[in-house]
């Protein structure tokens, strides 16, 4: 019997994706999962721009996909999301949660009158005055930024519960695969249309995080500027081609030997910059998930680039399978671009 149900809720630049779990004594169960895809624009660089397609889209992919419930938790990550590690005086959560905007304004880049501020604890310590501190995850996102997600989703007639950043959903969804990693670090690495999380933890716990304004629609776009041909032509050509081939004087191989070396050089960047950190843990390897990751040649790349193990994730493979509608081929097909909205949907069973 299906224990009470979550549904995370990813809207992404290229279309919006939804996962229903259950949680019962069994373990978490997939009940479903749908997508739709978005008028090109509605959605730019992660933030919502067109309240009403993204809108009517919710409500396509409800009618079709069939949820057991409107509430929803929503996931964000834009240039309008800040995420820094700080050191604050120990209070406990709560009472530290009220007191952010009074200590963090010199952390971000926005007035905390405009943000919404969360936080994640890694570690307590004491100053050398001997006074408790708690290093953190700071999150701030843009309250008009949050706002517009908000708005769609309310219009849609659905109500979103939370509004969680898709950085924390990854590593929900993906932190405790069997990898025998000891006491090394891992990355994950969620690759979108626009928007890549980039997470490294230590068995769990979030020790960086970066979101970067690249994914696999950026590539696509430099084959059709590139080319001079439509999206959805280079998006064909994309696929077909990938990235296994870079001596080939066909110019979509130089396009796309150019563009996926500037995405992977900026992954290679992010974990070199986490690994200059002082008290950094070596990495063990790295985790690969979203649509766009799916490019051939790509993990290869990585691998290479950072001299790390690069592995496909699975974000289902902790899950059982309800009557999900699917079929095994097309759950295969799904499970690299549900790990966003299954780790939503993962904040729902604490």
């Amino acid at each position: 019997m299906a224990g009470r149900p979550a549904v995370g809720l990813d809207i992404g630049t290229s279309g919006v994706r939804a996962a229903e779990l259950s949680f019962g004594k069994g373990g978490h169960t997939l009940e479903r999962f749908g997508q739709i895809g978005l008028p090109s624009g509605a959605v730019r660089d992660g933030e919502v721009v067109d309240v009403d397609a993204v809108a009517a889209a919710l409500r396509m992919l409800w009618a079709q996909a069939k949820f057991g419930t409107k509430k929803v938790v929503v996931g964000v990550a834009n240039q309008k999301v800040v995420v820094r590690q700080v050191e604050l005086p120990w209070l406990p959560a709560d009472e530290l949660r009220k007191s952010l905007p009074f200590q963090v304004q010199d952390y971000i880049p926005m007035p905390v009158d405009q943000a919404i501020l969360d936080f994640h604890p890694l570690e307590e310590s004491t100053n050398e005055n001997g006074a408790r501190t708690v290093r953190v995850l700071l999150v701030a996102a843009s309250r008009d930024m949050v706002g517009s997600a908000v708005e769609a989703v309310e219009k849609a007639g659905l109500v979103p519960s939370t509004v969680d950043l898709t950085s924390f959903a990854v590593l929900r969804s993906l932190a405790g695969e069997d990898a025998g990693l000891g006491l090394e670090a891992e990355a994950l690495v969620d690759v979108g249309a626009s928007i890549t999380n980039i997470v490294v933890h230590q068995g769990g716990v979030p020790r960086f995080v970066r979101i970067l304004l690249m994914g696999g629609a950026d590539i696509t776009d430099a084959v059709s500027e590139r080319l001079g041909i439509p999206m959805d032509q280079a998006e064909h050509l994309k696929q077909v081609t990938g990235l296994d081939d870079s001596s080939d004087p066909h110019p979509v191989h130089r396009v796309l030997d150019l563009s996926g070396s500037a995405f992977v050089e900026e992954v290679r960047g992010s974990l070199d910059y986490y690994a200059a950190q002082p008290g950094s843990t070596r990495i063990g390897r790295v985790l690969l998930s979203g649509g766009g990751s799916l490019l051939r040649g790509l993990p290869q790349r990585l691998s290479s680039a950072t001299r790390l193990p690069v592995v496909a994730a699975q974000p289902m493979s902790r899950l059982r399978l309800g009557r999900t509608g699917l079929s095994d081929e097309q759950l295969a097909y799904v499970a690299p671009l549900a790990t966003v909205p299954l780790g939503l949907a993962l904040r729902e069973a604490s």
